[in-house]
């Protein structure tokens, strides 16, 4: 009995980090990504990402990332090519961009899918986040009306 106490623990000691890790996101920097089917730029080109486009970091190898894009595809991108500026992708046909974090609230703008925007702010628990349009706008979009911000 002694000896499963222990075991358990060691499993809940093994899989605490990886329980408590946070999702790494980054966008592209450079006006076009280029994307691997492995970590080398001798490997098979298999995707381009424009500029702002956001990534989520499954793998860190320090030179290569292994990625994960908006529809879940998994490619190897070289660490250079992305920044830590945050910026999601809308994933509904329409959303709204509101003057505070609340359905009540002034319409600012109404966003079409797969436009990107710049977080400004994430907002734990209440789920919304305060962005940027390209064109100047600042307010605040629901989580589940984009992706990257997870």
């Amino acid at each position: 009995m002694a000896s499963l106490a222990k075991l358990i623990v060691v499993w809940v000691l093994v899989l605490m980090p990886v329980a408590a890790s946070a999702l790494e996101f980054r966008s592209v920097v450079v006006p076009k990504a280029v994307l691997y089917d492995a970590p080398s730029s001798a490997a098979k080109k298999t995707l381009l990402l424009s500029q702002f486009y956001p990534v989520e970091v499954i793998v860190n190898l320090g030179d290569w990332l292994k990625v994960r894009d908006a529809q879940g595809t998994m490619n190897w991108v070289e660490a250079k090519q992305l920044s830590n500026k945050r910026m999601v992708l809308v994933k509904v046909n329409s959303a709204e961009i509101r003057m505070a974090p609340d359905p009540a609230s002034k319409l600012l703008a109404t966003i079409e899918k797969d436009l990107v925007l710049e977080v400004l702010e994430i907002m734990p628990g209440n789920g919304w986040l305060k962005v940027k349009h390209r064109d100047g706008v600042i307010g605040y979009i629901l989580n589940s009306s984009i992706w990257g911000a997870e």
